[in-house]
């Protein structure tokens, strides 16, 4: 593997996380253990998180490096996952590009305005991030990565189209009524406004590959809200652009959605359209990955998909469901174990660190799971 534009410090580059299960796993090989990792497993299940976090707002503590460092490194050293994931918040790319925007406990990120016409979006685009405004985060990756030793990072961005929607729907929707509407009644302030989405979370993810993370995972918290003619009109060509912004990187990138397993094709042009080197796609609890494998044409490696609802069901119920998890993987060339979606904040965090030391058990797909 080479990597011609990262620095000769770079994990991926001195060898620290060449080998690592989890970069072999995104490369498509089968390591000698099967490597997992929870989506949102910093945070709110851990009580060390809600020590630290005390009367620090959200955004603020992702842009704390040393907290935002912190954060990160929690979960790896509690549960023994097989990789970090870069603690902080799709909307961190809005912040950092000037737009009024804060996490509000119990609803989500709110926008000091829903930006809806052609005047408010061309205000927005003439905004751009700077390495200056994105100093904090390639601080904190830094930081972790010098931390995590051999143990990858994944830098994390949200996808152009879950942003715009919060940006037109001013806070979380449960429909996107308002987005999906100016999708197809304003088509070109649409495409004006999820091109520079696009350009500024895939400047935040080239960002946190650049630092130090090993992988890479655009995540389309919204997109299943989308029939597969509106995806591939209104959010495939944004998430490309976000994408090949780490493309010339030679990192692995994954992909996920949640509720898009009529995507779940797409999602796959997606990445290699965008001249991923190495692409994944995450699977969400909804679709079995062996189905989800053979839909991909089965030569891209999956990630998923345990039910987050099974961490609270007694254990012979969850450890048969991540066998079958596991069993399934078995399908795709290779297999990132992880949840179908978050991790719910009521979970307990001894369930999690038991179901990685399951995983790490079944040493490959040929033993019985």
């Amino acid at each position: 593997m080479t990597f011609t534009a990262l620095s000769d410090n770079h994990p991926l580059v001195d060898g620290r996380t060449t080998n690592s299960p989890l970069v072999r796993a995104l490369r498509g090989e089968r390591p000698e253990t099967t490597p997992v990792w929870f989506m949102r497993q910093a945070g709110r299940s851990l009580p060390e998180y809600r020590e630290l976090r005390q009367g620090v707002g959200m955004l603020d503590s992702c842009l704390r490096p040393d907290m935002a460092s912190e954060i990160t490194l929690q979960p790896v050293r509690r549960h023994g996952v097989d990789a970090g994931i870069f603690f902080s918040d799709i909307v961190i790319p809005l912040k950092l590009a000037g737009v009024e925007v804060d996490i509000v406990p119990g609803v989500g990120p709110v926008m000091g305005q829903a930006f809806r016409t052609p005047d408010d979006v061309a205000r927005l685009v003439e905004h751009e991030l700077t390495a200056e405004s994105l100093a904090p985060v390639t601080e904190a990756v830094a930081l972790t990565v010098a931390a995590l030793g051999s143990t990858p990072l994944i830098g994390f961005a949200g996808a152009p189209f879950t942003l715009a929607a919060y940006l037109v729907e001013g806070r979380p929707s449960r429909d996107h009524l308002a987005a999906r509407t100016m999708m197809h009644a304003d088509p070109e302030s649409w495409a004006r406004l999820t091109a520079w989405t696009a350009r500024i979370t895939g400047a935040f993810l080239r960002a946190q590959v650049l630092a130090g993370a090993s992988a890479a995972q655009l995540f389309d918290s919204w997109a299943g809200s989308l029939s597969l003619e509106d995806y591939l009109a209104g959010a495939k060509p944004g998430s490309t652009v976000a994408l090949s912004q780490v493309s010339d990187l030679g990192v692995p990138a994954i992909h996920f959605g949640t509720g898009t397993g009529h995507l779940l094709g797409a999602m796959r042009d997606t990445l290699t359209e965008a001249g991923v080197t190495h692409p994944t796609v995450g699977v969400d609890y909804r679709t079995p990955l062996d189905e989800a494998a053979a839909v991909l044409g089965g030569y891209v490696p999956v990630q998923g998909n345990i039910d987050p609802a099974l961490l609270a069901a007694p254990w012979p119920v969850l450890e048969a469901h991540v066998r079958d998890v596991l069993r399934r993987g078995g399908a795709a060339p290779g297999h990132v174990v992880n949840l179908g979606h978050g991790v719910p904040p009521e979970t307990d965090p001894t369930v999690l660190t038991r179901v990685v030391e399951l995983v790490h058990s079944v040493r490959n797909v040929s033993e019985p799971v």
